[in-house]
């Protein structure tokens, strides 16, 4: 059964929820231009994005003097757009699909392809064909030399990637053998990049490049469907497989419903999944518009970069120095968030394993840097309770409305019902 959608009007809270599920969070204002709107035209015109970016960024990979600083300032431009950016749930969306395609840039020391890479994240944030989606991240230089099908060649296939895009792009564990793997190596041949390889061509662009002459040509058999089967074949049958549907929903549950999705709710999303041949924006249409959507509340643990982002959103963008922001991008690392830099390929866990003493004390650190600091912004007309927790008298409102601006603002973004969202 498709997910049954929301029939009234929103509330105040039921507006503070989808912002902050979609937006990271949001201002008073913002907040109420929502009240008594309809679901379904929220959530059409949250997914009505573009690909414009904030003005004024101040970090330009290009101009790193090696390698590694020029990581170091695309995580800072990332995490800019992050806070400052015009179409949040865009970013929120990349954010998502770059712990679902993951790559790292420990290995992909390239700024272009990193930068493409995190472009082609965007412009497909809600794709009309996931099938579209898997095939130009497959082809992207930053993917085929993570996870190295740039070596894989007729006589000497590598499997790394033909395994991952089942196991972890696709249909997850148990749809598929080894010999799909082996096959779909095989397949995959030839499929290499040119340019930009090595420490001292960081900046130079690399492109996808097909080489005939090293793609095996032979008969193969994937997921029960035979031929002379090339790397396209391969992604056509692995993105149409029934648990693709399922694999994929549940990756976006988790990400706008709950940690841990509810196995019927995920069903309904597969359905229309399946229905629409693997059109994301229709299930994003169906999701942020449904009774499940609005019915789940504080079930899902922010990640360090919605805590960092979250907060800069909520206190209403305020200006913080380029400095200042690198040196958040670096916090969230410590808080074990590295931006396009996931623990292991299959990606940040997630949930619980965001939290521990470690990382609960830097959050605090960045609530009261954000608060109480030095360069905290004008806290003179502080977000309301609404704003912070999502609700209009949280548990603690009696004892956090008695308190002042800027200790009221730094308790509330310490407090459960923010970090939970």
């Amino acid at each position: 059964m498709p997910l049954t959608p929301l029939t009234r009007p929103l509330t105040a809270e039921d507006a503070a929820h989808f912002l902050r599920r979609t937006a990271f969070g949001a201002t008073d204002e913002q907040i109420r231009a929502l009240v008594g709107q309809k679901a379904q035209d929220v959530a059409r015109a949250a997914l009505a994005f573009d690909q414009s970016i904030a003005p004024g960024n101040p970090f330009d990979p290009m101009q790193g003097a090696t390698p590694g600083a020029a990581i170091q300032l695309g995580r800072g431009a990332w995490l800019y757009e992050l806070a400052y950016g015009p179409h949040p749930l865009r970013e929120k969306l990349a954010l998502t699909w770059s712990n679902h395609f993951v790559i790292a840039t420990d290995k992909v020391r390239n700024v272009p392809a990193v930068a493409d890479y995190l472009n082609l994240l965007r412009r497909h944030a809600a794709t009309r064909s996931f099938e579209r989606f898997t095939l130009e991240v497959a082809q992207s230089p930053a993917m085929l030399r993570y996870l190295d099908n740039d070596q894989n060649r007729k006589g000497k296939p590598n499997e790394n990637f033909s395994r991952e895009l089942l196991e972890l792009f696709t249909t997850g564990i148990g749809a598929y053998t080894e010999n799909d793997v082996r096959e779909g190596a095989r397949a995959l041949t030839g499929w290499t990049f040119q340019g930009g390889r090595g420490n001292k061509q960081y900046l130079e662009q690399p492109r996808f490049v097909n080489q005939t002459q090293q793609h095996d040509t032979g008969r193969k058999t994937y997921l029960g469907q035979s031929g002379a089967l090339k790397g396209e074949d391969i992604v056509r049958i692995a993105t149409s497989q029934p648990a693709t549907a399922t694999f994929v929903s549940r990756k976006l549950h988790r990400a706008f419903l709950a940690d841990t999705p509810d196995d019927a709710a995920v069903r309904g999303s597969a359905e229309t999944w399946t229905r629409s041949r693997g059109d994301v924006m229709a299930v994003l249409t169906e999701l942020l518009a449904s009774e499940a959507f609005y019915a789940s509340r504080s079930r899902i643990i922010r990640s360090p970069v919605e805590f960092l982002v979250g907060g800069i959103r909520t206190l209403g963008q305020p200006k913080i120095d380029a400095r200042s922001l690198l040196n958040l991008a670096g916090t969230a690392g410590r808080m074990g968030q590295v931006l396009l830099e996931p623990d292991t390929v299959k990606g940040w866990d997630g949930g619980r394993e965001w939290i521990n003493d470690t990382t609960l004390l830097l959050r605090m650190q960045v609530a009261a840097a954000l608060t109480m600091g030095s360069k905290a912004p004008n806290l003179d007309t502080p977000p309301s309770l609404l704003a912070l927790t999502g609700q209009e008298r949280p548990a603690g409102a009696v004892l956090l409305s008695s308190l002042k601006g800027r200790q009221r603002t730094y308790l509330s973004l310490i407090s459960p019902e923010f970090q939970l969202a």
